[in-house]
Protein backbone atom coordinates (compact mmCIF):
# COMPACT_ATOMS: atom_id res chain seq x y z
CA UNK A 1 0.00 0.00 0.00
CA UNK A 2 2.82 2.42 0.87
CA UNK A 3 4.41 1.71 -2.52
CA UNK A 4 1.15 2.68 -4.21
CA UNK A 5 0.94 5.96 -2.28
CA UNK A 6 4.58 6.72 -3.08
CA UNK A 7 3.85 6.12 -6.75
CA UNK A 8 0.82 8.44 -6.62
CA UNK A 9 2.88 11.13 -4.87
CA UNK A 10 5.32 11.04 -7.79
CA UNK A 11 2.67 11.60 -10.50
CA UNK A 12 2.29 15.34 -11.15
CA UNK A 13 -0.85 15.10 -13.37
CA UNK A 14 -2.65 13.03 -10.73
CA UNK A 15 -1.64 15.39 -7.94
CA UNK A 16 -2.73 18.44 -9.94
CA UNK A 17 -6.11 16.86 -10.77
CA UNK A 18 -6.64 16.10 -7.07
CA UNK A 19 -5.47 19.61 -6.14
CA UNK A 20 -7.93 21.33 -8.44
CA UNK A 21 -10.71 18.97 -7.38
CA UNK A 22 -10.08 20.05 -3.79
CA UNK A 23 -10.15 23.72 -4.79
CA UNK A 24 -13.43 23.14 -6.63
CA UNK A 25 -14.81 21.55 -3.46
CA UNK A 26 -13.78 24.72 -1.68
CA UNK A 27 -15.95 26.75 -4.06
CA UNK A 28 -18.95 24.54 -3.30
CA UNK A 29 -18.24 24.73 0.44
CA UNK A 30 -17.95 28.50 0.13
CA UNK A 31 -21.37 28.57 -1.49
CA UNK A 32 -22.80 26.54 1.39
CA UNK A 33 -21.20 28.86 3.96
CA UNK A 34 -22.98 32.00 2.73
CA UNK A 35 -24.95 33.57 5.60
CA UNK A 36 -23.46 30.92 7.91
CA UNK A 37 -19.86 32.16 8.35
CA UNK A 38 -18.36 35.55 7.52
CA UNK A 39 -15.55 35.55 4.91
CA UNK A 40 -12.60 36.50 7.13
CA UNK A 41 -13.70 34.03 9.80
CA UNK A 42 -13.48 31.33 7.13
CA UNK A 43 -9.95 32.47 6.26
CA UNK A 44 -8.84 32.60 9.90
CA UNK A 45 -10.45 29.32 10.97
CA UNK A 46 -9.23 27.31 7.99
CA UNK A 47 -5.60 28.21 8.75
CA UNK A 48 -6.10 27.80 12.51
CA UNK A 49 -7.15 24.18 11.98
CA UNK A 50 -4.40 23.51 9.44
CA UNK A 51 -1.73 24.95 11.78
CA UNK A 52 -2.91 22.77 14.67
CA UNK A 53 -2.92 19.71 12.40
CA UNK A 54 0.55 20.36 10.99
CA UNK A 55 2.13 21.23 14.34
CA UNK A 56 0.81 17.95 15.79
CA UNK A 57 2.46 16.09 12.89
CA UNK A 58 5.65 18.11 12.55
CA UNK A 59 6.35 19.47 16.05
CA UNK A 60 9.58 17.50 16.58
CA UNK A 61 11.20 18.90 13.43
CA UNK A 62 9.86 22.46 13.43
CA UNK A 63 12.93 24.04 15.01
CA UNK A 64 15.18 22.21 12.58
CA UNK A 65 12.95 23.30 9.68
CA UNK A 66 13.06 26.92 10.80
CA UNK A 67 16.87 26.87 10.76
CA UNK A 68 16.64 26.20 7.02
CA UNK A 69 14.08 29.00 6.60
CA UNK A 70 15.81 31.53 8.87
CA UNK A 71 17.55 33.30 5.99
CA UNK A 72 14.37 33.26 3.86
CA UNK A 73 11.89 34.87 6.27
CA UNK A 74 10.83 37.63 3.88
CA UNK A 75 10.04 34.99 1.26
CA UNK A 76 8.14 32.92 3.85
CA UNK A 77 5.89 35.74 5.07
CA UNK A 78 5.19 36.98 1.56
CA UNK A 79 4.27 33.48 0.37
CA UNK A 80 2.06 32.66 3.35
CA UNK A 81 0.64 36.07 4.14
CA UNK A 82 0.02 37.27 0.59
CA UNK A 83 0.06 34.16 -1.59
CA UNK A 84 -2.23 32.11 0.63
CA UNK A 85 -4.19 34.38 2.99
CA UNK A 86 -4.22 37.33 0.61
CA UNK A 87 -5.61 35.25 -2.24
CA UNK A 88 -8.38 33.77 -0.08
CA UNK A 89 -9.36 37.12 1.39
CA UNK A 90 -9.59 38.87 -1.98
CA UNK A 91 -11.51 35.93 -3.46
CA UNK A 92 -14.17 36.08 -0.73
CA UNK A 93 -14.38 39.86 -1.06
CA UNK A 94 -14.76 39.61 -4.83
CA UNK A 95 -17.64 37.17 -4.40
CA UNK A 96 -19.55 39.88 -2.53
CA UNK A 97 -19.45 42.33 -5.44
CA UNK A 98 -19.24 40.48 -8.74
CA UNK A 99 -20.94 37.63 -10.57
CA UNK A 100 -19.87 34.00 -10.75
CA UNK A 101 -19.23 34.47 -14.49
CA UNK A 102 -16.71 37.21 -13.80
CA UNK A 103 -15.04 35.24 -11.00
CA UNK A 104 -14.53 32.25 -13.28
CA UNK A 105 -13.33 34.30 -16.22
CA UNK A 106 -10.87 36.35 -14.24
CA UNK A 107 -9.51 33.24 -12.51
CA UNK A 108 -8.85 31.74 -15.93
CA UNK A 109 -6.14 34.36 -16.54
CA UNK A 110 -4.04 32.88 -13.73
CA UNK A 111 -2.17 30.38 -15.97
CA UNK A 112 -1.31 33.20 -18.37
CA UNK A 113 -0.02 35.30 -15.46
CA UNK A 114 2.10 32.36 -14.25
CA UNK A 115 3.48 31.58 -17.72
CA UNK A 116 4.26 35.26 -18.32
CA UNK A 117 5.87 35.62 -14.90
CA UNK A 118 8.02 32.52 -15.33
CA UNK A 119 9.08 33.61 -18.82
CA UNK A 120 10.09 37.10 -17.61
CA UNK A 121 11.66 36.23 -14.25
CA UNK A 122 13.41 32.98 -15.20
CA UNK A 123 13.80 33.67 -18.93
CA UNK A 124 11.98 30.49 -19.90
CA UNK A 125 11.18 30.15 -23.57
CA UNK A 126 7.61 29.15 -24.40
CA UNK A 127 6.77 26.90 -27.32
CA UNK A 128 3.90 27.45 -29.72
CA UNK A 129 2.33 24.19 -28.48
CA UNK A 130 2.40 25.38 -24.87
CA UNK A 131 0.77 28.66 -25.83
CA UNK A 132 -1.85 26.80 -27.87
CA UNK A 133 -2.59 24.43 -24.99
CA UNK A 134 -3.00 27.30 -22.54
CA UNK A 135 -5.30 29.08 -25.01
CA UNK A 136 -7.51 26.00 -25.36
CA UNK A 137 -7.93 25.67 -21.59
CA UNK A 138 -8.87 29.35 -21.33
CA UNK A 139 -11.42 28.85 -24.12
CA UNK A 140 -12.86 25.93 -22.16
CA UNK A 141 -13.20 28.05 -19.06
CA UNK A 142 -14.86 30.87 -21.03
CA UNK A 143 -17.42 28.41 -22.43
CA UNK A 144 -18.34 27.01 -19.04
CA UNK A 145 -18.56 30.23 -17.06
CA UNK A 146 -20.68 31.87 -19.79
CA UNK A 147 -22.78 28.71 -20.25
CA UNK A 148 -21.88 28.79 -23.93
CA UNK A 149 -23.00 32.39 -24.44
CA UNK A 150 -19.59 33.91 -25.10
CA UNK A 151 -21.16 37.06 -26.59
CA UNK A 152 -22.51 37.91 -23.12
CA UNK A 153 -19.03 39.22 -22.31
CA UNK A 154 -19.45 42.13 -24.70
CA UNK A 155 -20.22 45.34 -22.88
CA UNK A 156 -19.61 43.88 -19.43
CA UNK A 157 -18.68 46.45 -16.79
CA UNK A 158 -15.58 46.01 -14.64
CA UNK A 159 -16.38 46.72 -11.00
CA UNK A 160 -14.41 46.58 -7.77
CA UNK A 161 -15.28 42.89 -7.35
CA UNK A 162 -13.55 42.16 -10.66
CA UNK A 163 -10.52 44.11 -9.52
CA UNK A 164 -10.45 42.18 -6.21
CA UNK A 165 -10.46 38.90 -8.13
CA UNK A 166 -7.75 40.07 -10.51
CA UNK A 167 -5.66 41.01 -7.48
CA UNK A 168 -6.26 37.56 -6.01
CA UNK A 169 -5.05 35.91 -9.23
CA UNK A 170 -1.92 38.05 -9.26
CA UNK A 171 -1.15 37.02 -5.66
CA UNK A 172 -1.60 33.30 -6.30
CA UNK A 173 0.33 33.48 -9.56
CA UNK A 174 3.16 35.05 -7.57
CA UNK A 175 2.85 32.27 -4.97
CA UNK A 176 3.11 29.60 -7.67
CA UNK A 177 6.16 31.24 -9.24
CA UNK A 178 7.71 31.63 -5.78
CA UNK A 179 7.49 27.89 -5.17
CA UNK A 180 10.09 27.42 -7.87
CA UNK A 181 12.73 28.98 -5.62
CA UNK A 182 11.57 27.59 -2.30
CA UNK A 183 14.20 26.43 0.24
CA UNK A 184 15.41 22.84 0.26
CA UNK A 185 12.78 21.60 2.71
CA UNK A 186 10.38 18.69 2.32
CA UNK A 187 6.74 19.38 1.54
CA UNK A 188 5.34 18.78 5.03
CA UNK A 189 7.92 21.01 6.70
CA UNK A 190 7.44 23.75 4.13
CA UNK A 191 3.67 23.55 4.39
CA UNK A 192 3.84 23.85 8.18
CA UNK A 193 5.64 27.18 8.15
CA UNK A 194 3.66 28.52 5.18
CA UNK A 195 0.45 27.71 7.08
CA UNK A 196 1.77 29.52 10.16
CA UNK A 197 2.57 32.57 8.03
CA UNK A 198 -0.92 32.41 6.47
CA UNK A 199 -2.52 32.06 9.92
CA UNK A 200 -0.65 35.06 11.33
CA UNK A 201 -1.61 37.05 8.24
CA UNK A 202 -5.30 36.30 8.81
CA UNK A 203 -5.47 38.09 12.20
CA UNK A 204 -5.46 41.65 10.82
CA UNK A 205 -8.22 40.68 8.38
CA UNK A 206 -10.28 39.19 11.21
CA UNK A 207 -9.81 42.37 13.24
CA UNK A 208 -10.98 44.52 10.32
CA UNK A 209 -14.10 42.40 9.89
CA UNK A 210 -14.79 42.66 13.63
CA UNK A 211 -14.40 46.44 13.52
CA UNK A 212 -17.08 46.63 10.81
CA UNK A 213 -19.45 44.52 12.92
CA UNK A 214 -19.88 41.88 10.23
CA UNK A 215 -18.06 39.01 11.94
CA UNK A 216 -19.98 35.72 12.14
CA UNK A 217 -18.66 32.45 13.61
CA UNK A 218 -19.99 29.04 12.53
CA UNK A 219 -22.61 27.04 14.36
CA UNK A 220 -24.22 23.64 13.84
CA UNK A 221 -23.51 22.01 10.47
CA UNK A 222 -21.38 24.98 9.39
CA UNK A 223 -18.54 23.43 11.42
CA UNK A 224 -18.47 20.54 8.91
CA UNK A 225 -17.99 23.06 6.13
CA UNK A 226 -15.07 24.64 7.97
CA UNK A 227 -13.46 21.24 8.63
CA UNK A 228 -13.75 20.31 4.95
CA UNK A 229 -12.24 23.63 3.84
CA UNK A 230 -9.35 23.22 6.29
CA UNK A 231 -8.47 19.60 5.55
CA UNK A 232 -9.07 19.28 1.80
CA UNK A 233 -8.35 22.56 -0.07
CA UNK A 234 -6.19 24.19 2.63
CA UNK A 235 -4.08 21.18 3.62
CA UNK A 236 -4.16 18.36 1.06
CA UNK A 237 -4.54 20.51 -2.06
CA UNK A 238 -1.76 22.88 -1.02
CA UNK A 239 0.56 19.97 -0.20
CA UNK A 240 -0.20 18.25 -3.52
CA UNK A 241 0.24 21.51 -5.44
CA UNK A 242 3.63 22.20 -3.88
CA UNK A 243 4.77 18.68 -4.74
CA UNK A 244 3.47 18.97 -8.31
CA UNK A 245 5.36 22.23 -8.87
CA UNK A 246 8.52 20.43 -7.74
CA UNK A 247 7.84 17.59 -10.20
CA UNK A 248 6.97 19.82 -13.18
CA UNK A 249 7.15 23.62 -13.26
CA UNK A 250 5.03 26.60 -12.17
CA UNK A 251 3.69 27.23 -15.68
CA UNK A 252 2.54 23.61 -16.19
CA UNK A 253 0.97 23.51 -12.72
CA UNK A 254 -0.72 26.82 -13.43
CA UNK A 255 -2.43 25.50 -16.55
CA UNK A 256 -4.24 22.93 -14.42
CA UNK A 257 -5.97 25.69 -12.46
CA UNK A 258 -8.34 25.94 -15.42
CA UNK A 259 -9.75 22.59 -14.30
CA UNK A 260 -11.31 24.29 -11.27
CA UNK A 261 -14.35 25.83 -13.04
CA UNK A 262 -14.96 22.54 -14.83
CA UNK A 263 -14.90 20.57 -11.58
CA UNK A 264 -17.11 23.18 -9.93
CA UNK A 265 -19.77 22.68 -12.59
CA UNK A 266 -19.74 18.90 -12.13
CA UNK A 267 -19.88 19.16 -8.34
CA UNK A 268 -22.68 21.70 -8.61
CA UNK A 269 -24.70 19.08 -10.50
CA UNK A 270 -23.96 16.36 -7.97
CA UNK A 271 -24.17 18.39 -4.75
CA UNK A 272 -26.37 21.38 -5.54
CA UNK A 273 -28.62 19.71 -8.11
CA UNK A 274 -27.80 22.02 -11.00
CA UNK A 275 -28.32 20.84 -14.60
CA UNK A 276 -25.50 19.44 -16.77
CA UNK A 277 -25.57 21.12 -20.20
CA UNK A 278 -23.86 20.88 -23.57
CA UNK A 279 -21.57 23.76 -22.58
CA UNK A 280 -20.19 21.60 -19.76
CA UNK A 281 -19.28 18.85 -22.24
CA UNK A 282 -17.67 21.31 -24.67
CA UNK A 283 -15.68 22.89 -21.85
CA UNK A 284 -14.41 19.52 -20.66
CA UNK A 285 -13.18 18.69 -24.17
CA UNK A 286 -11.44 22.05 -24.60
CA UNK A 287 -9.74 22.02 -21.19
CA UNK A 288 -8.73 18.37 -21.56
CA UNK A 289 -7.28 19.01 -25.03
CA UNK A 290 -5.37 22.03 -23.77
CA UNK A 291 -3.85 20.12 -20.87
CA UNK A 292 -2.91 17.26 -23.22
CA UNK A 293 -1.11 19.65 -25.58
CA UNK A 294 0.70 21.63 -22.90
CA UNK A 295 1.71 18.82 -20.56
CA UNK A 296 2.13 15.74 -22.78
CA UNK A 297 2.78 16.84 -26.37
CA UNK A 298 4.80 20.02 -25.78
CA UNK A 299 7.58 18.37 -23.69
CA UNK A 300 8.28 15.93 -26.55
CA UNK A 301 9.33 18.79 -28.80
CA UNK A 302 11.72 20.47 -26.38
Amino acid sequence: MSRFFNWCYAQAPLLLCLTTLGWAGNAIAGKLSVNEISPMVVVWMRWSIVVLLLISIRRQKMVQDFQILKSRQIWLWLMGGLGLTGFNALFYLAAQYTSAIHLGLIQSVMPALIIFGVAVIFRVRLSIIEIAGCSLTIMGVVVIVTKGDVLSLIGADIGKGDLFMLGACVLYAGYTIGLRVRPALDGMGMMTWLAIAAWVGSFPLLAIEYSYGTIQFPSGSAWLTILFIAIVPSFLSQLFYMRAVDLTSPNIAGIYTNMVPVYVSVLAVLVLGEQFTASHAISLMLVGSGLWLATIIAPKYK
